[in-house]
């Protein structure tokens, strides 16, 4: 009788100590997660446009032209970021030191439509509330990245087209230029060019000279507070015609932002970003199948985009600072940043 009154009380004293683990260990699994979500240093990512860049095509002049500038946009984005500002901030700042460059196809070096016009498109978006703002096919809008979150702040609506979007940036007090000011005699020539061999040939433009719809610009920043911020900015597509609009304004296609998984900003043939949804896409896979931003950056541009056909690349980020800048054509313009003046570039696809 007394084995079976002491068994009774060592089985207790077991069940006791079982029940208190079990309630000790959803507090170390929370403190885990809580620690797993802590936000990483501030970083900044940003593309300059993905196509047939190769070395043997660069002059030394023109690739040291295009590394300074991702550079001096870099540091920029960084400066607000370190500054205290916010990752719309360092978005909005950094895309416009590339849209004032004719040396991308966005802003002043904005590519040529059939009719030789600059029709521009942009997009931003808040990883921290889910806000966002594009503006598409404007000619007169000297930011388009500062009138797209100027739509996401300013009014009711996500996009705004052409006419109307323009009418409600000058409402807004931005700054407005004659068409004019986007013209650049490169960006000319390549037109006329094109047409000359489309006329020579008969070759549909969808299908001729690769590198007449890439080079539009992006960003991802990661400020102090955790938020994640998005951004995207283009002429589109050389020789476009029919009002043609591609993916950048497009938020889920050239733009998405989302603290719980990652920012994207992507570059290349427009409608198959659009068909498959590229950005959301990466941070759907993180969501859903748990993948790592570089393994669903990775999945999206090097196996699912390359199986449709689609070519281009992205830059994204997540919430812990991870970088992902996966492309699968011969070059894409792009970098980031992690340490005050340690701007890190590159261009061609040896590159690390």
């Amino acid at each position: 009788m007394k084995l079976i009154r002491l068994l009774i009380i060592i089985f207790s004293f077991y069940i006791m100590a079982c029940h208190s683990n079990s309630q000790e260990k959803p507090d170390a699994e929370q403190k885990t997660t809580a620690e797993a979500k802590e936000p990483g240093p501030i970083t900044l990512v940003i593309h300059g446009g993905a196509g047939t860049i190769k070395k043997e095509n660069m002059t030394p002049e023109r690739e040291l032209a295009y590394r300074e500038k991702l550079q001096q946009a870099l540091n920029t984005g960084y400066a607000v970021l370190e500054n205290g500002g916010t990752s719309l901030d360092a978005v909005t700042e950094t895309i416009q030191i590339l849209e004032e460059s004719p040396l991308f196809n966005a802003g002043r070096g904005a590519v040529f439509t059939s009719d030789g016009k600059n029709e521009l498109d942009a997009s931003i978006m808040n990883g921290a509330t889910g806000e966002a703002g594009a503006v598409a096919g404007v000619t007169t809008l000297k930011s388009p990245i500062l009138a797209a979150r100027t739509v996401m702040e300013k009014s009711p609506h996500v996009m705004m087209a052409r006419e109307g979007a323009e009418a409600f940036a000058k409402e807004q007090g931005l700054e407005i230029v004659d068409p004019s000011y986007f013209y650049d005699e490169n960006r000319h020539n390549q037109l006329q060019k094109l047409k000359e061999n489309q006329e020579k040939d008969g070759t549909a433009y969808l299908d001729h000279h690769p590198d007449y719809k890439f080079g539009t610009v992006g960003c991802v920043a990661l400020d102090a507070q955790g938020n994640i911020a998005a951004g995207t900015s283009t002429g589109g597509m050389t020789n476009k015609k029919w009002g043609r609009i591609g993916d950048s304004p497009v938020i889920g296609a050239g733009t998405y932002a989302d603290n719980n998984t990652c920012g994207v900003s992507s570059t290349g043939h427009g409608e198959y970003f659009i068909r498959y949804v590229v950005a959301y896409d990466i941070a759907a896979l993180m969501k859903y199948k748990g993948l790592s931003l570089e393994e669903a950056a990775k999945e999206v541009v090097m196996q699912k985009l390359v199986e449709k056909g689609g070519t281009g690349g992205v830059v994204a980020l997540d919430r812990q600072g991870n970088v992902a800048m996966p492309f699968n054509t011969a070059g894409m313009f792009r970098g980031y940043i992690k340490e005050k003046d340690k701007p890190m570039v590159f261009i061609y696809k040896d590159e690390n």
